[in-house]
């Protein structure tokens, strides 16, 4: 678009952050030297408040793609070459810098990425693919609300089941299952609510709350499931969780209507450059981790510092590739 839509850029800056911060804290909560304590729960609190980054990341496209104007063929080209030369740059990650058999990676390469990051690209695509064929009407916040309560909540398989004795009446079964189906929504959603008139009165506090209260929620139900089950689940975290949607529309709506006047200056170059940060930062962490360039058992030092290397280095690799990269097509 031409016109700079600010609070878009402000959001996709902070959900690529956020990105960073989930794969800097996992090596605390699930990596092979997993800690415990107060450490775990300092990761646990980071990483459950970024959960929401992918989805943000889907509301955006929707917001920009699914209404009068749709993907074009450049679009789906350039979403597929980044496909193709982030996988390219990791398998030579691999090659060189790690034990990782390659060929493994070649052989399964159109089920699962070369690189855990890159499976956004591919569940993109078809985002991109049903474009065309959508175009998102203006709805009544109470409809968004409903839409929300009964396909995010109350028929999610991804929710917690409940039941009352022999009675189970917690997730109703509605037939709605599959990821990609709640991809599919959280762009609907974007751009929904997008359109919509959200800077009434109280709203935005109520949508800052609501993060907050989620939030908290991730962060107490995959403490206690940790304390049931003798290590990590990921229920709570999920991008599809019932209070990873609620907590992601919470955010959303927040920069909306707070963040729209101007793009911030810090947030404005690393929006510009959200892509190859995204394409490259998951390296730089694994080489920190496993090249023991980090210090685990001192984390108020290594997570500042992990973040921090992978964000500046992701960040110069992008600016050298634009420079490489005249037409945009990967950067």
């Amino acid at each position: 678009m031409s016109q700079k839509i600010h609070w878009i850029d402000n959001l996709r800056a902070v959900a690529c952050l956020m990105v960073i911060v989930i794969h800097t804290t996992t090596w605390y909560i699930t990596g092979p030297m997993a800690v415990t304590g107060i450490s775990w729960d300092v990761a646990n609190l980071l990483n459950s408040a970024s959960r929401v980054c992918v989805p943000l990341f889907f509301m955006i496209s929707g917001y920009l793609f699914f209404g009068e104007r749709s993907a074009q063929g450049r679009h789906l080209l350039r979403i597929v070459l980044c496909l193709l030369f982030y996988s390219a740059v990791a398998l030579a990650y691999i090659t060189w810098l790690t034990p990782i058999s390659e060929g493994r990676s070649l052989l399964k390469l159109l089920q699962k990425p070369v690189f855990y990051h890159l499976w956004f690209f591919f569940a993109i695509i078809g985002i991109y693919l049903l474009s065309p064929l959508i175009q998102v009407k203006s709805v009544q916040p109470r409809y968004v609300a409903l839409l929300v309560v009964v396909l995010a909540v109350l028929a999610n398989p991804n929710t917690v089941s409940q039941s009352l004795g022999p009675f189970h009446w917690l997730p109703v079964n509605l037939y709605v299952s599959g990821d990609s189906i709640y991809y599919l929504l959280y762009a609907l959603l974007g751009r929904a609510i997008g359109c919509m008139d959200t800077e009434k009165r109280g709203i935005s506090w109520l949508a800052g709350l609501g993060f907050i209260a989620c939030w908290i929620g991730i962060t107490l139900g995959t403490k206690q499931m940790l304390k049931i089950n003798g290590a990590f689940n990921d229920t709570w975290y999920l991008y599809c969780g019932p209070l990873v949607f609620i907590a992601a529309i919470s955010l959303l709506v927040l920069f909306k209507n707070v963040l729209n006047s101007r793009t911030l200056p810090i947030l404005a170059t690393i929006s510009r450059y959200s892509l190859p940060i995204y394409g490259f930062h998951a390296l730089f962490i694994h080489y920190l981790r496993t090249n023991h360039y980090d210090d685990m058992s001192r984390p108020w030092l290594d997570l500042p510092w992990v973040f921090g290397i992978t964000l500046i280095g992701s960040l110069l690799l992008a600016m050298l590739l634009k420079r490489v990269d005249k037409h945009h097509l990967v950067s």
